[in-house]
């Protein structure tokens, strides 16, 4: 288990962490997420002992990092892919971090094998490792002692359909095992599939620590997309759904209806006899919830497409 009390970092004049109080509980995977600078990895690097908390406390299993004997057996964490020395093997790169906190040789092997790294990879030098092959490296060293909380900073990065899909099974067996597993990741539709429960920052601040369904339940129901060949008709539904309360954007060969039931939308397509190639209820995503949360901590924003340069 990790708990965050107060826990705070500053940087100068700079607040990257804010008075952060949660608590990340074994047997799920807890999706952390944030916008850029929204704390996400200074929190990580002050449970790790990387970073000294300006206020507050960050312990795994009741204790701090620095107070961890043999570290790798209580947590294991990817935070940096590229973390290897450039001239130094997958196997040997791991065989240093096993003797530093006393971990049996023959783990590396385990671990190796876990995570899909075969002889030859293995002995490819750091220079030479794909930032896919660099994962699963990161990945296995996390896993060296064996810890029952693991950090995983942005795990999916550079990793082929096939890995992404490894680490999401991979991320769950974990927490069925009823390990603690953090997951940070800019990938809303992979921490859909994935997390089941989100903690979401904003200017280092906590907006969010919620079970994942709860989330998309207090949002909006979603929306229905309708496409049709007559714009004519499509504008009268437009007008009849608006009238009705409901949000519509019109783009010339779709509606985007928010704000009224697939089952309202078709009883009206038959009442106004509009043709229609599509009438698809939209679910609620984890990408929209996240956009409306932390639509006011983002540090910049991108402005509308098209038009003339400001």
């Amino acid at each position: 288990m990790i708990t965050l009390r107060g826990l705070t970092k500053r940087f100068g004049t700079a607040t990257a962490v804010d008075g952060l109080t949660l608590d990340i509980r074994p047997g799920q995977v807890t999706g952390f997420l944030g916008p850029n600078g929204a704390g996400k990895s200074t929190t990580m690097r002050m449970v790790l002992g990387l970073d000294r908390p300006t206020a507050g406390q960050a312990l795994v299993n009741g204790r701090s990092y620095r107070q961890l004997r043999h570290p790798l057996y209580e947590v294991g964490a990817l935070l940096d892919a590229t973390g290897i020395h450039p001239t130094r093997s997958a196997r040997a790169h791991l065989v240093a971090m096993a003797r530093s906190n006393g971990i049996p040789a023959r783990r590396v092997d385990e671990v190796l094998d876990l995570v899909g790294l075969d002889g030859r990879a293995a002995g490819k030098p750091g220079r030479a490792l794909s930032l896919g092959m660099g994962q699963r490296l990161g990945i296995a060293g996390a896993l060296l002692g064996d810890p029952p909380v693991l950090l995983l900073d942005e795990p999916v990065n550079g990793l082929d359909p096939d890995g992404v899909r490894w680490i999401r099974r991979f991320t769950r067996d974990l927490a069925d095992e009823g390990r603690t597993v953090l997951v940070s990741s800019h990938l809303m539709s992979e921490m859909e599939q994935t997390a089941d429960r989100v903690v979401v920052l904003g200017r280092g601040r906590l907006i969010a620590d919620a079970p994942l369904a709860e989330l998309l339940a207090g949002r909006p129901s979603g929306t229905v997309r309708v496409r049709g060949p007559e714009p004519a008709g499509l504008t009268a539904l437009r007008d009849r759904l608006t009238a009705e309360g409901a949000t519509v954007d019109l783009d010339g060969t779709g509606l985007s209806v928010a704000g009224a039931t697939a089952a309202r939308v078709g009883d009206l397509v038959y009442e106004l006899g509009v043709r229609v190639h599509e009438l698809t209820p939209v679910a609620a995503s984890l990408e929209e919830a996240f956009l409306e949360l932390t639509a006011d901590s983002v540090e910049y924003a991108a402005g509308p497409t098209g038009g003339e340069p400001r």
